[in-house]
């Protein structure tokens, strides 16, 4: 594998200077005459066509960086090594300088139809921050890295989609709505893996998009609201019990009336009416006894 290594430059701005003074120099000379050009002859002709041409490969050897940027140098289909720090630098003229942004970028996947782990299809999407780590790696590894981690980056959606739930069955139990910070987690490392060879470091993956599709959209809500109700009414029976409990055992402690079990069942069926009724109740005043 290509590996990224720094490459060599020289201080742009003196053989900027240099350059111009040389340039002034074959410009300026001729048109005051310090330099009669038909004096110099063939040798003189050849001499001042090399200067030129070395003029012209002086100035082309002048390249910028700008911040979160690199040059990738390329001479005679060889990697020359990477200039990554910003300035302005000459280089050797002979070698192609494709630039390559080495910024923080953000790459949201489009909305992906995998059934999970119970093979219930759903819709998922996912957001990637990444940036280029090294530079030799994305240019030269991979034919175009950020096509590579689009396709990379739904692969490995796909795969940790169908090792997860949607919903947990258990408390202990890893799901994509009930887990998201560790499925980020698990993600991130799946999409790290398969793109190590690019040279690209993910720095952060969340899940942007998560639910059902379509098709089972509606049996999955009526499930999560009888879900919803039937939590709710477990809530309201414990509390209604230990509200009766707590009752019937100050009512004990006190010595306020006493009950037998015929009257403490009764007692208790008013009270579970009372606290587990959605509507409110009308009391019926009874004034004989139970056994009348």
């Amino acid at each position: 594998m290509i590996k990224e290594r720094e490459a060599r430059a020289l201080p742009g701005y003196p053989m900027l200077f240099a350059l111009l003074v040389v340039t002034l120099a074959v410009v300026v000379a001729p048109i005051f005459g310090v330099v009669e050009v038909e004096r110099l002859g063939r040798g003189g002709a050849l001499a001042t066509l090399v200067v030129v041409v070395l003029l012209v490969l002086g100035w082309r050897g002048l390249t910028a960086v700008n911040p979160n940027e690199a040059r990738a140098l390329v001479l005679f289909g060889r990697y020359a090594g990477s200039l990554k720090e910003q300035g302005f630098w000459w280089v050797n003229p002979f070698t192609r300088r494709p630039r390559i942004s080495v910024k923080v970028r953000n790459f949201e996947s489009q909305k992906l139809k995998v059934n999970d782990h119970d093979g219930n299809p759903i819709e998922i999407a996912a957001v990637v921050v990444w940036r280029v780590r090294d530079t030799a790696e994305a240019l030269f590894e991979v034919d175009d890295y950020t096509q590579f981690l689009k396709v990379q980056t739904e692969a490995a959606i796909r795969t940790l989609t169908t090792s997860y739930p949607y919903e947990p069955h258990r408390e202990d139990e890893l799901s994509l709505r009930g887990n998201p910070h560790e499925v980020g987690e698990q993600l991130q490392a799946e999409v790290q893996g398969r793109l190590q060879k690019a040279g690209i470091e993910v720095m952060d993956t969340r899940i942007s998009h998560l639910a059902y599709a379509p098709e089972i959209a509606n049996a999955m809500l009526r499930r999560q609201q009888a879900g919803a109700v039937i939590d709710a009414r477990t809530r309201i029976v414990e509390g209604a019990v230990s509200m009766v409990e707590m009752a019937l055992a100050q009512l004990s402690s006190k010595h306020i009336v006493q009950l037998d079990e015929e009257r403490k069942a009764t007692m208790v069926s008013n009270l579970m009416v009372v606290l587990c009724s959605e509507r409110e109740t009308q009391p019926v005043v009874n004034t004989g006894t139970l056994y009348q």
